[in-house]
């Protein structure tokens, strides 16, 4: 019995750019290429080999979701965010602060002690409220 041998497939070369653009810009990724037009990942590899922009042929291209240098500088945006934030709130207790001086001095009255109720001092005992016959 001879084997049969599958008809050679010829892809244009406007659709292997394609592929090699959408590879690049991650858009999809070599294995699902490689499913989706059955033809093996070795042949997409020399695709982009000869038509990616970037890489070439005896180089490594490495692609990160998101590289260090971005991550590192959100970290510094939101920590610079946190403090003008905190600098607010510090404002905000040192006006306070002031405005308990000044009734003080204006009232003779200590505010912050006044302000607040006496703690608890735990539970009273109870009476036995239940009714009898």
């Amino acid at each position: 019995m001879k084997q049969q041998l599958k008809p050679q497939r010829v892809f244009s070369e406007a659709l292997k750019r394609s592929i090699v653009k959408d590879i690049e810009t991650g858009r999809v990724q070599v294995t699902s290429v490689s499913r989706e037009y059955s033809v093996t990942r070795s042949s997409i590899y020399k695709w982009l080999n000869k038509y990616s922009r970037h890489l070439q042929s005896g180089q490594t291209l490495v692609l990160q979701m998101d590289s260090e240098a971005y991550h590192s500088k959100e970290l510094q945006q939101r920590i610079a965010e946190l403090e003008a934030a905190l600098g607010r709130k510090q404002m905000e207790v040192d006006f306070l602060n002031q405005l308990l001086e000044q009734g003080k001095k204006q009232l003779g009255v200590d505010l912050k002690k006044k302000c607040f109720t006496p703690p608890s001092t735990g539970s009273n005992p109870t009476k036995d409220v239940t009714p009898t016959k």
